[in-house]
């Protein structure tokens, strides 16, 4: 037991009259280092030698070690709830277990009651997040959130078994914007309860899933809801049999959307279905260190049950045997492929640096003949993304409701740079172009079909020739109208420790007259502001800073060119004095065409002991590629670390 005690994690400096930038002072401490717990008695924190916070009795952990109590409280203000005051309590209730609570008092609202329990199991791990907010005086009405997940799975000789939970529910579809900083889960406008049980053993597997969706609809921005499914997907897979790779998938999907979202369409876009799929493919691979030649065939069946009929009176020529209303349908669309390539390599140099570099040539053919498809619903089809990638996929679709009729050809090329020394890849690059033989007539509803002949010519080059610089940009170029249709362009700076710039440029070109063009530029990054008086700070290693009295400006800047405006702003300063951190960063988050959330995070840390005020580090995270923490615990902390 120690009487009139000070505690702080300050390092002594010279003089006489030298007081700790911040210190803990009790009447009375007791040190018990078996529990590794201090209790305090009569207790006041002074932060520049001004009381911030007095308690008649506190008990802190002597170590890394949880202990359950009053964390830190946690103060904001924003434009939606006013002033905001959180005081969490911690339990820890075992090693692997642990909750929290999270009142939290807001001026212009009332009281949220949050709390969050989480469990760490050999086999399995989740957490579960509740937010209850009785008579919230902004809606007038009740409000309240959950979200469950849970991740986990046991094998045998039965093979592997696996449950996964992902479950979101909130009370009103003003949820995600009257309460921005809940659990990220919970600020969607899409929330899913999605239940899946997934097995495999060897070349078998299948799943069952459940998947429903709870949509927060707002007035000027509407948006579909989803079809929920249930769905039972079955595989086999043999990569190896007589030298062949075939497969064989599986699928029962049910597809239902209540009354409302189907009374707000007709019942040609929108109906309830059953729809079974099997798809089968089977390929002889020849694989050689200096190139490969894949063919390959396969064919998908699809059969759906619709719960009304289809009107099929458009169709009646196309399709044979069918009435001119329908409950259900089949389609079977065959594909083939040839894909090959060929891999040349040999020793460079350039600027004095070795190399290993690679050319290799690629063509890949597919051939899906038309079958028609314009009257079936579309349940989970999607375009692919046009890319050096898709390119060379069987169909310009994801999905199974829509199988592309394709009579095309791949040629591309790249090269790669690899440094001789570390077998580092330095250099990519890549080029590639479609030819299509035939007009494409299979398209998803209100699409456009592409054109007999070639398509846009596709770019592409990712650069890391010198560590501290990355680049990666893609173009998709409009050969005919000698303009980009499409452009990306992403730059990144990281010189050192806590030096870092993301810069990144998205253009796209709009598909139609009713639409615009889309021009977004993206910056972030984290800086020591020091730097400008030429301090240039200390490498004292990871979570360590680089040095007292410094001063870091983060921040990411999203603008809209387009609309000449900033979209998603998020600006602030850090400052590092050694045995204490400020910072203070201010957010605007866009939630509607006219409306916007903005708060203003201030925080304290009091490195060792705890953080007061709003929480900024998440948001710095999540918004900065590569930011790092000024103070991050790498090794198990001494109680003596400090001591001189």
């Amino acid at each position: 037991m120690v009487q009139n005690a000070t505690f702080t994690t300050c390092r002594r400096e010279g003089g006489p009259e030298w007081v700790p930038a911040w210190f803990l002072r009790a009447t009375t401490l007791h040190l018990d280092s078996e529990e590794e717990v201090a209790e305090a008695e009569d207790t006041t924190l002074r932060f520049q030698n001004v009381p911030v916070l007095g308690l008649p009795a506190m008990s802190f952990p002597l170590s890394g070690e949880r202990q359950s109590g009053v964390l830190s409280p946690v103060y904001g203000v924003d434009n939606i709830s006013g002033t905001e005051i959180t005081i969490p309590y911690y339990v820890n209730i075992a090693p692997n277990r642990d909750a929290t609570l999270y009142p939290t008092w807001m001026r212009l609202r009332g009281v949220n009651y949050g709390g969050e329990f989480r469990y760490l199991e050999e086999s399995y791990s989740g957490r579960l997040r509740v937010d209850y907010m009785p008579d919230d005086k902004l809606r007038e009405m009740d409000r309240e959130g959950y979200y469950f997940e849970h991740r986990g799975g046991v094998s045998g000789s039965y093979g592997s078994l696996g449950l996964n939970l992902n479950i979101a529910r909130v009370s009103d579809d003003n949820y995600w914007r009257d309460f921005p900083r809940a659990s990220g889960s919970l600020t969607q406008r899409l929330l899913p309860a999605d239940v899946s049980v997934n097995w495999g053993l060897g070349p078998y597997s299948a799943s069952v899933r459940s998947l429903r969706w709870q949509t927060l609809q707002v007035p000027d921005a509407p948006i579909v809801p989803p079809y929920d499914r249930q769905q039972l997907t079955a595989r086999y897979a043999e990569p190896s049999l007589g030298g062949f790779d075939f497969s064989l998938d599986g699928e029962y999907t049910e597809f239902t959307v209540d009354a409302l979202a189907l009374s707000s369409q007709t019942s040609a876009e929108r109906v309830n279905a059953d729809r079974t799929v099997w798809r089968g493919s089977l390929s002889y691979p020849f694989r050689g260190a200096a190139g490969f030649f894949i063919p390959k065939a396969s064919i998908h069946t699809t059969n759906y049950r619709f719960e009304q009929p289809v009107d099929l009176s458009n169709y009646s020529g196309a399709l044979t045997g069918l009435s001119a209303d329908a409950t259900s349908a089949t389609r079977t669309v065959p594909t083939y492929s040839l894909d090959t390539g060929l891999v040349f390599e040999r020793a460079t140099s350039y600027f004095g640096a070795a190399y290993r570099q690679t050319l290799e040539p690629r063509l890949f053919y597919t051939r899906t003949p038309f079958v028609e498809q314009g009257y079936l619903p579309n349940y989970d089809s999607a375009a692919q993304d046009f890319s050096l990638t898709s390119v060379y996929s069987e169909s310009t679709f994801m999905g199974n409701d829509r199988i592309a009729d394709n009579n095309l050809l791949t040629a591309g090329v790249s090269t790669r740079f690899f440094d001789a020394e570390t077998g580092a890849e330095t250099v990519h690059l890549g080029v590639a172009q479609r030819l299509r033989f035939e007009d494409q007539r299979v398209t998803l509803p209100g699409g456009t079909p592409s054109p007999e002949g070639l398509s846009d010519i596709l770019l592409g080059a990712e650069l890391n020739v010198d560590p501290r610089w990355h680049v990666d940009t893609a173009v998709q170029w409009n050969d005919r109208l000698g303009e980009s249709e499409r452009s990306t362009f992403s730059v990144r700076y990281n010189p050192s420790p806590y030096r870092v710039v993301n810069l990144a440029y998205r253009f796209q070109r709009a598909q139609s007259e009713t639409s615009e063009d889309s021009e977004l530029i993206d910056l972030g990054w984290q800086w020591p502001i020091n730097d400008l008086w030429r301090d240039w700070g200390e490498d004292l290693g990871p979570g360590r800073g680089q040095g007292s009295g410094r001063w870091y400006s983060v921040g990411r800047l999203n603008y809209n060119q387009t609309d000449r405006k900033l979209v998603d702003t998020t600006m602030g300063f850090e400052y590092d004095a050694g045995c204490w951190l400020g910072r203070v960063v201010f957010e605007r988050l866009q939630t509607g065409l006219t409306t916007a959330n903005q708060r203003i995070m201030f925080q304290l840390e009091l490195v060792g002991f705890a953080r007061v005020g709003v929480d900024p580090l998440q948001t710095l995270q999540k918004n900065i590629p590569r930011y790092q923490l000024l103070r991050e615990q790498t090794t198990a902390p001494s109680r003596f670390s400090n001591y001189e």
